[in-house]
C-alpha cells in the first residue's frame, strides 16, 4: 500500500486535491466490492466436483451450476446502473455487500441444485452491482491524474479475489484430502470453501458505512449542500465553487438521468444508438469472449483434463492469480502515463497471439487407455507457459482498462445508464462463454474452444483501433458522447 501512495503522490501533487489519503482511503474501501467479485467469480473454480456428486449432475447441469450466478450478474449490473441514479452509488454498494454475505451462506448449505442456483443467483447480483459501482464509485471520487491508477487498484482486488480464492480452495482441498471429503464439523470442503467470503463480504458492508456518496451523484439529484461538503473534503475550499460549476453543466437540468439519454437527439440520427455506447458494449463483450473466465471458472477442469493431478490444478490456479496481479500492478504503473488505448491494443495483440499457441498444444493431445487427453511433456509446458502468458496479456491491459474506460467514459449524464447496458452485456458475454465451455470441450475438444477465443481476440485488435478513444487526463466533465 506504501508503494502504490507513493508513486499516486507524484501525480496528484499537481492537483488541486490536498486530501489524497482520504481518497486512497475511500477508493480502497470501494475495492473491497472487487475483492468480493473476484472471490465470488473464482471460488466455483474448486467447487466443481463436489456439485456434481452433491447434485449428481450432468455436463450440461454442471454448465449451468457454474454459470448460474451470471445471469444475476448481468442483472444486478443492468439495475444497479440504473438504481445508482435514483438511490446512489453508495447505497447500491451496501445492498451489494448483504448480498454478498447471504450467497456466501447459503451456497455452502445448499442440498440441491435448484436452491444453490438461487444463492449464487443472488451472489450475481451482488457481483453485478458490485462490477459496475465500484470503479464508477472510484471515477466519481478520483483526480484526473490518477483516476486511471485508482479504477486499477480496484482490478486488482478483484484479481487478489480469485487469488485469495483460489488459495482457500487449494488449502481446504489439501487439508480435508479432496474438496468432496468431510472437514470441519461434518461438512464438505468444498461448502467452507463458500463460507470463507462471509468475513470478507461483512467487513465490506461495515466499511462502506463510513464512506461519503459520490459528489456527483449528489449533484444529480439536487443534494447541493452535502455535494459540496463531500467536495470540500477531496479537493479543499478553493475549488468547490468551480467543480460544482463543472458538474452541473454537465447534467441536463430538466430532468434526471434515464434510458432515453443513451440515444442521439439531434439531426437524422433520432432514436440510435449512441456511439459512445457501442463502444462500451464492445469493450464489455470483447472482454468476455476471448474466454478469459475459462481459466478462472474451469481452470482445474481444464488443467485436470490433460492429465494434471487435482492438487496440481489448483496450484497453477495460484500461480496464474500471482502472475495476475503482477501484470495489474505493471498497468498500475503505465495506465495514466501512456493511456488507456495502447494497452488494449498490445493486450490484444499479445493474446491473440498466446491463445493461438494454446490452441495449437492442445491439437497435439493424445488419449489414454481410459479416454482422458494427454500432453507430451514439451506440449504441456508451452500450453501452461503459453496460457498463464495470456493471463498476463488480459491483466496487463483488457482486465483493469476496459472497467477503467467504463467507469469514467461516460458523460455524467449517461454514466449509471451506460454503465448498465455495458454492464449487461458483459455479463450476458460471460454467460455464454462459461455455459458454453462444458459443451465446447465434449464437442470440439480444447483445440477448437481455444481456437475461437483466438479468433474473438484478432478481432478485439480491429474493435480498438477504430472504435476506442483515449480517455487519459480528461476530467469527467470533459468527456463527450
Amino acid at each position: 500500500m506504501q508503494a502504490i501512495e507513493t508513486s499516486l503522490e507524484g501525480a496528484a501533487a499537481r492537483q488541486e486535491s490536498p486530501s489524497l489519503l482520504f481518497v486512497i482511503l475511500i477508493c480502497s474501501v470501494a475495492t473491497i466490492g472487487g475483492f468480493l467479485f473476484g472471490f465470488d467469480s473464482g471460488v466455483i473454480n474448486g467447487t466443481v466436483t463436489g456439485l456434481q456428486q452433491a447434485f449428481n449432475s450432468n455436463t450440461a447441469g454442471t454448465g449451468f451450476n457454474v454459470a448460474s450466478m451470471l445471469l444475476g450478474c448481468a442483472v444486478g449490473a443492468f439495475f444497479a446502473g440504473r438504481l445508482a441514479d435514483m438511490w446512489g452509488r453508495k447505497t447500491l454498494l451496501l445492498i451489494s455487500a448483504v448480498l454478498f454475505v447471504i450467497s456466501a451462506w447459503g451456497s455452502g448449505v445448499a442440498t440441491s441444485s435448484p436452491e444453490f442456483v438461487f444463492y449464487r443467483i443472488l451472489g450475481g447480483l451482488a457481483v453485478g452491482a458490485a462490477s459496475v459501482m465500484s470503479p464508477a464509485y472510484i471515477s466519481e471520487i478520483a483526480p484526473a491524474a490518477i483516476r486511471g491508477r485508482l479504477i486499477t487498484i480496484n482490478q486488482i482486488a478483484i484479481i487478489s479475489g480469485l487469488f485469495a480464492a483460489f488459495v482457500s480452495n487449494y488449502w481446504l482441498a489439501n487439508v480435508a484430502g479432496s474438496a468432496v471429503n468431510e472437514w470441519w464439523m461434518g461438512y464438505n470442503a468444498w461448502r467452507w470453501m463458500f463460507w470463507i467470503e462471509i468475513g470478507p463480504a461483512t467487513l465490506f458492508f461495515l466499511a462502506l458505512l463510513l464512506i461519503p456518496e459520490s459528489p456527483r451523484y449528489l449533484v444529480l439529484s439536487k443534494q447541493t449542500a452535502k455535494a459540496t461538503a463531500v467536495l470540500r473534503k477531496l479537493y479543499g475550499e478553493a475549488a468547490v465553487a468551480e467543480k460544482l460549476d463543472s458538474i452541473r453543466d454537465s447534467v441536463a437540468g430538466d430532468h434526471r438521468p434515464r434510458l432515453r439519454d443513451l440515444l442521439e437527439s439531434t439531426g437524422r440520427r433520432v432514436g440510435k444508438m449512441r456511439k459512445i455506447v457501442w463502444a462500451g458494449i464492445g469493450l464489455a463483450t470483447f472482454q468476455q469472449l476471448v474466454g478469459i473466465n475459462v481459466v478462472f471458472y474451469y481452470g482445474a477442469v481444464l488443467w485436470q483434463a490433460v492429465g494434471f493431478s487435482e492438487a496440481d490444478a489448483l496450484m497453477i490456479n495460484i500461480i496464474s492469480g500471482g502472475v495476475s496481479i503482477g501484470a495489474c500492478l505493471i498497468t498500475m504503473a503505465l495506465i495514466d502515463r501512456i493511456g488507456r488505448k495502447p494497452l488494449l491494443l498490445g493486450g490484444s495483440i499479445g493474446m491473440a497471439v498466446t491463445l493461438g499457441l494454446v490452441a495449437f498444444a492442445f491439437t497435439r493431445a493424445t488419449l489414454d487407455s481410459s479416454g482422458q487427453l494427454q500432453l507430451s511433456q514439451g506440449m504441456g509446458l508451452l500450453a501452461l507457459v503459453a496460457a498463464n502468458a495470456y493471463v498476463f496479456f488480459f491483466n496487463g491491459s483488457w482486465g483493469p482498462a476496459m472497467w477503467t474506460m467504463l467507469g469514467e467514459m461516460f458523460p455524467n449524464q449517461i454514466r449509471g445508464s451506460g454503465l448498465a447496458v455495458s454492464g449487461l452485456a458483459q455479463w450476458v458475454a460471460n454467460f455464454g462463454i462459461t455455459m458454453t465451455f462444458p459443451i465446447m470441450l465434449t464437442g470440439i475438444g480444447l483445440a477448437g474452444a481455444y481456437a475461437i477465443y483466438t479468433l474473438f481476440a484478432l478481432l478485439s485488435i480491429a474493435f480498438v483501433i477504430y472504435m476506442v478513444h483515449e480517455t487519459k487526463g480528461l476530467e469527467l466533465e470533459q468527456m463527450r458522447g
